[in-house]
């Protein structure tokens, strides 16, 4: 396999030898429950923090679940920097707990809180669900910032897949005065644009986590009227303006049919004015980030996303400490 990182050629051969299904093979709920146990072969068990705690806010369609998450040696009195978080899953899986790790070692390497929201799942709850619960808990992390102990001018927001693709919506939400503005947006191989045939993922990588035939599955659960499809809110690539968003950290990976859809997104930010950084890992997948048991890159780029994020809430810090003239 050409240009694939051996130690995901070897998650590949070990997951085809246990006869492993693709998603779009499964039930939603079988779905869910195989992304689940991959939490304990994939991933490394999750970082120690100062504190962790789940609690809940109101949202559209009843009480919405929110994990907090504190950095180690950092006191209780400390107000923080907070970094709100969407998962990933295609809308159809994930959790809190699937990227708990993740959020952990942002926590401890950016210097921030991260408050992780858990929206409600299709096809259950279709489109747009997912974003109406996102909305909702952004709104109640802002009006409960004193009592989360962070500071509601430095706020964050960002995702993974399905997680970035929300995310992205927040920031959108943010520039149009529907919700305050984030300062950051941080988009880990974005779902940026549903309005797609399987043709247009183009050919795949052979043996994947995600396909072309993966993306249809999800996308027809999450969106199954085609003409919500073209709605921002489902592909922020076709809103009217990408200007005056916040900056950006995207990922795309090269193993995956989100990469141009993700570059895409990038440019476009760039040429509307937006500062973007773009990082591209040519010889990993889509869902790298959590693969930390089993790919060493993964730890690096977490630590590349929270740096990111300790820069843009020190930016932050330092803008609003000059005095205006």
């Amino acid at each position: 396999m050409a240009n694939v990182n051996r130690e995901v050629a070897a998650l590949i051969a070990a997951g085809r030898a246990a006869g492993s299904l693709p998603f779009e093979a499964m039930s939603p709920e079988d779905a869910r429950r195989v992304s689940a146990a991959r939490r304990e072969t994939h991933q490394l068990a999750s970082e120690e923090v100062s504190e962790r705690r789940d609690f809940t806010v109101a949202g559209p369609a009843g009480p919405l679940l929110l994990r907090l998450y504190r950095p180690l040696h950092v006191s209780a009195e400390v107000v923080l920097p907070c970094f709100v978080f969407m998962h990933g899953g295609g809308w159809v899986i994930g959790s809190l707990d699937s990227h708990d790790g993740l959020c952990c070692r942002l926590a401890n390497q950016a210097g921030c809180s991260v408050i992780a929201i858990d929206y409600r799942l299709a096809p259950e709850h279709p489109f747009p669900a997912a974003i109406e619960d996102s909305e909702a808990a952004y709104l109640a992390i802002i009006a409960g910032a004193a009592a989360l102990g962070i500071d509601p001018d430095r706020i964050a927001v960002g995702g993974d897949s399905a997680g970035a693709n929300l995310a992205a919506v927040l920031a959108l939400m943010g520039r149009d005065g529907r919700v305050p503005p984030p300062i950051h947006q941080t988009l880990i191989y974005p779902v940026v644009d549903i309005d797609k045939e399987l043709d247009d993922y183009g050919p795949n990588s052979d043996g994947m986590l995600l396909t072309g035939a993966t993306m249809i599955y999800f996308r027809d659960l999450y969106v199954p009227y085609a003409a919500d499809r073209v709605d921002w809110r489902a592909s922020p690539l076709k809103a009217s303006s990408l200007a005056d968003l916040p900056p950006a950290l995207v990922v795309v990976c090269g193993h995956d049919p989100l990469r141009a859809e993700g570059r895409a997104y990038a440019d476009r930010l760039e040429r509307e004015g937006v500062n973007v950084t773009l990082l591209q890992f040519a010889d990993q997948p889509h869902g790298v980030i959590t693969m930390t048991k089993v790919v060493r890159t993964a730890i690096g780029i977490q630590d590349f996303v929270a740096a990111t994020l300790r820069e843009a809430f020190r930016s932050t810090a330092h803008e609003a400490a000059v005095p205006r003239t």
